[in-house]
């Protein structure tokens, strides 16, 4: 929010009493304690899920930035030190309450944007988190069209849902990933044809794609733009790719500035970003 971002994104999972938290993962071992405070919670597969535990049992892991779980380091080594402090997983209330705290207290109006994260998954364990996180915003004032949300989700399923059968007049963005990332049943490569766009057009406002989705980043000259951009833009949708980082960029960019002019010039509506305060730097104006 100090950074001057536009919308703060929650990754969304669930706890085992339905409760919202703000999680980018639904395991817990790579960003908390959980191996030391419910070492008997680990599943066959060697992890740890949110889904086992209470609100109040995740309250008492401590978090830290993310480390790999092999090694133990931290993934991103330059930012927060991996073990100072001792932080707790927010719940999507009390985020959502800050904001609008910070909101009021700095006279901006900052939005959020919300990812339910695997709602398949959470579908199977008899959890309908659409309804969960939908119910939630209502509550708290995010319920027109013009409302400072965007909800956005890799499962057009849930997104269909969202928009037919719950009837919600929230902006709504379909994520696209790849289709071996294993996000959803979908074929995110159709989703990137003008056929694909269409369709989500149907239910959606907008498109969330992989930079290398926007940029032709696998051209050995300067990534060109792909037509993904031009064709989503065609037919009304906004295109906000991810994710801009200034310590893992992608080849061959060399630096954030190069990304960030690159994804200019394919006119895309908004990036995401670990580095609001660098990014709008170089984006200079918004109306530029």
């Amino acid at each position: 929010h100090g950074l001057g971002a536009d919308y703060i994104e929650q990754d969304l999972v669930l706890t085992k009493d339905a409760v919202p938290v703000v999680l980018h993962d639904i395991h817990l071992e790579t960003t908390t304690n959980v191996e030391e405070v419910f070492p008997d919670r680990k599943r066959n597969d060697g992890r740890w899920y949110a889904i086992d535990l209470t609100l109040a049992e995740i309250q008492r892991l401590s978090v830290h930035e993310r480390t790999n779980s092999k090694t133990g380091l931290a993934v991103y080594p330059g930012r927060f030190p991996a073990t100072s402090g001792a932080f707790r997983v927010p719940t999507f209330e009390g985020e959502i309450e800050l904001i609008l705290g910070l909101n009021k207290s700095t006279g901006r109006e900052v939005g959020i944007y919300p990812e339910l994260k695997s709602p398949e998954f959470h579908h199977e364990a008899g959890m309908d988190m659409a309804k969960i996180v939908l119910d939630i915003l209502r509550r708290y004032g995010y319920s027109e069209a013009s409302s400072p949300v965007i909800i956005q989700c890799f499962d057009p399923e849930t997104l269909r849902r969202i928009r037919s059968d719950m009837a919600s007049p929230l902006q709504l963005v379909q994520l696209i990933g790849e289709n071996d990332w294993g996000e959803s049943k979908a074929d995110y490569n159709a989703m990137r044809t003008r056929e694909g766009l269409t369709i989500i057009k149907q239910y959606a406002n907008g498109v969330g794609p992989w930079i290398p989705h926007v940029l032709d980043v696998k051209s050995k000259k300067k990534p060109k733009p792909t037509k993904l951009v031009e064709m989503a833009h065609a037919l009304g949708l906004v295109v906000h790719p991810y994710t801009a980082r200034s310590d893992d960029l992608q080849a061959p960019f060399t630096s954030l500035k190069e990304l960030i002019k690159a994804l200019q010039d394919a006119k895309v509506d908004g990036v995401f970003t670990d580095f609001a305060d660098q990014v709008i730097a170089l984006r200079g104006s918004p109306k530029n």
